[in-house]
């Protein structure tokens, strides 16, 4: 399944809790209350996990997982992860966990 069919199934999986499709940075985004907790890139879907956070910190670990840097000039987002598609059995997971720190 394409990176783009995989997001479209995690926005209409957690519509129901009140994440909608957007756009960040010109990109297909996951927000929720108006703040973006997800973000496709290429092949890997970025999320917003906090960057002391335990889920941070194993996503990061995932092999390929890198800092999102949405402009692509090293300049990161701490918060963020972006994790290839060769992990997409992980993102939908990441993604409720990136809404619920966003909705609470």
């Amino acid at each position: 399944m394409s990176p783009d069919a995989l997001f479209d199934e995690i926005a209409s999986d957690l519509a129901a809790r009140g994440a909608t499709a957007g756009a960040m940075f010109g990109k297909r985004a996951l927000k929720a209350h108006g703040k973006a907790f997800a973000c496709l890139k290429g092949d890997a879907l970025a999320f917003r996990l906090g960057n002391a956070s335990t889920a941070h910190a194993q996503a990061l670990a995932l092999t390929g997982a890198e800092l999102f840097d949405p402009s692509g000039k090293k300049r990161p987002f701490k918060d963020w992860v972006a994790v290839p598609v060769t992990h997409a059995d992980h993102w939908l997971r990441l993604a409720e966990i990136a809404l619920n720190s966003t909705t609470s």
